[in-house]
């Protein structure tokens, strides 16, 4: 409790010498706005109803795209780390598909889908699903080998072992992969909004930009702060509560 308040406190204090600085050297607020005008602003367009359609459209594309990067990486996780020949066939060509910035494949996936919600879903899910595949097939791999030689005397099918024995034993890999997914997946679709989005956050910074609106941009920033940390601390919870239940088979 002390460590929260004190951080409270660092944040009420850097706003506070935020809101003196820019006061007393005169700053635009062009420039950098007053943390006051920003939280004015931010109270008008959620009073206003302006950001809820935005803020809306934002989550939805972040949970469509969390979802299916996170289901195909997983799958394709388990698939890899049970089949090694499928492993050293696919793998290096999932790494090279990687290593391409999603921001300069925006372009193409607008071709491909649209502008709109699908193709900012497409980049969220490619930006997720390679944590979950990656930690998926760590966590398979890390099985203590005396649990694995007990499953083998007692002639469990391939099966029972993965269900029974790999996937409880990486599970906390596995669920680390997912909230560094939950993180990335908002980075995801407010990227995917910037390139061709027509609503939510990343679109209404655009928006701002163009009007040359610095407070609202900012008013923004923390509407997805505080959506990437309500988000990252229900995948934390979930995480806590999956490692609690007892896995047995």
């Amino acid at each position: 409790m002390m460590v929260r308040l004190a951080s409270a406190l660092l944040l009420v204090l850097l706003l506070a010498g935020w809101e003196v600085y820019c006061r007393v050297a005169g700053v635009s607020a062009l420039v950098v706005p007053l943390p006051s005008a920003v939280l004015r602003t931010l109270w008008d367009g959620l009073a206003g109803g302006y950001l809820l359609p935005h803020l809306w459209v934002t989550t939805a594309e972040m949970a469509m795209g969390l979802a299916a990067g996170c289901t195909i990486g997983f799958l394709a996780g388990v698939l890899l780390a049970e089949v090694p020949v499928l492993r050293r066939l696919f793998y290096p060509y999932i790494l090279a598909s990687q290593v391409v910035p999603k921001l300069a494949l925006g372009p193409l996936f607008i071709v491909w889908f649209g502008f709109g919600m699908t193709s900012t879903v497409v980049i969220t899910a490619l930006i997720c699903f390679f944590p979950l595949l990656e930690n998926t097939m760590t966590g398979l791999q890390q099985v203590d080998p005396n649990k694995r030689e007990l499953f083998r005397m007692l002639r469990a099918t391939r099966l029972q072992t993965l269900l029974r024995l790999k996937i409880p034993s990486g599970l906390p890999v596995i669920l680390a992969g997912l909230r560094v997914a939950v993180v990335l997946a908002l980075v995801g679709a407010v990227v995917g909004e910037f390139i061709g989005g027509r609503q939510g956050l990343g679109a209404s910074i655009i928006a701002a930009q163009g009007m040359m609106d610095s407070t609202m941009m900012f008013a923004l920033f923390i509407v997805i702060t505080v959506l990437g940390m309500i988000v990252y601390q229900a995948a934390a919870g979930l995480e806590r509560w999956l490692l609690r239940r007892p896995w047995k088979g």
